[in-house]
């Protein structure tokens, strides 16, 4: 019987995960199947647990059910755990083992495709949602100069960096705070990539050989994107590589083997124009 995956959103429609696990599979030899489930905003448990009586064998996980992804889980691994959310599971028995691979897969995408080390890097993360916490234990196992967390609700910002100030050292602030502060390294993993608004950053805060990173991918230039060109940046990238990252590491987790994930990255890239 061919292996049953899937991944549950609401809404689903625009999901790229279906065609990224169609080309692993079939690079890696691996007999599987793979589709994109909508559940209802309150079904989420009923839709998990329906795949699995048809004996699915794991799932992706996005918006808007990351959080209860991780609740639903028996056995939460420590990236998980630690985000507080779950982006993918693998149903053992009667276990529910519960990953997050955004911000390895965000990690991998910076250095290994893009070519950036983030050792000795200044960084900057905007933004103190989801995306930012599950990011911050995986850049800084890398060992950055520093690692800074900036949100329009600074309050915000500090309470997620004191949550994690007994496992590294980083900072939370406002981004007024970022007055006379330059980044090597600045991620925007707020919604803004999802509209027009612009960050309220200060002058300087790009480096001269910055690098700006849009954690939207597919939406071209990003208001994010535009400030950092107007700063003079001109190492800027969206998060397709990301998305392509992130899933190889479930389907790592799931099939034992890990595909190359440049050929999917380059069909999905949409142009930074």
């Amino acid at each position: 019987m061919i292996d049953r995956y899937a991944v549950i959103g609401h809404p689903i429609g625009h999901s790229k995960s279906p065609h990224i696990h169609a080309a692993f599979a079939a690079a890696t030899g691996q007999d599987m199947s793979y589709v994109a489930m909508e559940a209802p905003l309150d079904g989420f448990r009923s839709t998990v647990t329906q795949f699995i009586a048809e004996g699915g064998k794991g799932v992706n996980v996005t918006l808007p059910f990351k959080v209860q992804a991780f609740e639903l889980a028996t056995d939460p691994q420590e990236s998980a755990r630690l985000a507080g959310a779950a982006n993918a599971l693998k149903f053992e028995g009667d276990r529910i083992l519960a990953e997050n691979f955004d911000g390895i897969g965000l990690v991998n995408d910076i250095q290994h495709n893009l070519g950036v080390s983030l050792q000795s890097k200044r960084v900057l993360i905007c933004g103190a949602g989801g995306a930012t916490r599950g990011a911050i234990l995986p850049i800084a196992a890398q060992s950055p100069a520093s690692l800074v967390i900036a949100n329009r609700t600074s309050a915000k910002a500090a309470a997620l960096a004191k949550e994690f100030s007994d496992r590294t050292q980083l900072s939370g602030c406002g981004y007024e705070d970022l007055q006379g502060e330059s980044f090597d390294v600045i991620l925007n993993a707020t919604s803004t990539g999802l509209g027009q608004d612009a960050l309220p950053l200060p002058p300087g805060v790009f480096a001269s050989d910055a690098l700006a990173y849009e954690l939207v991918y597919g939406k071209g230039l990003t208001s994010f994107l535009r400030q950092a060109q107007a700063a003079g940046v001109t190492a800027v990238a969206d998060g397709v590589g990301m998305l392509v990252e992130q899933a190889a590491e479930a389907f790592a987790w799931w099939r034992g083997v890990r595909p190359d994930t440049a050929g999917v990255i380059k069909a999905l890239t949409v142009p930074l124009v």
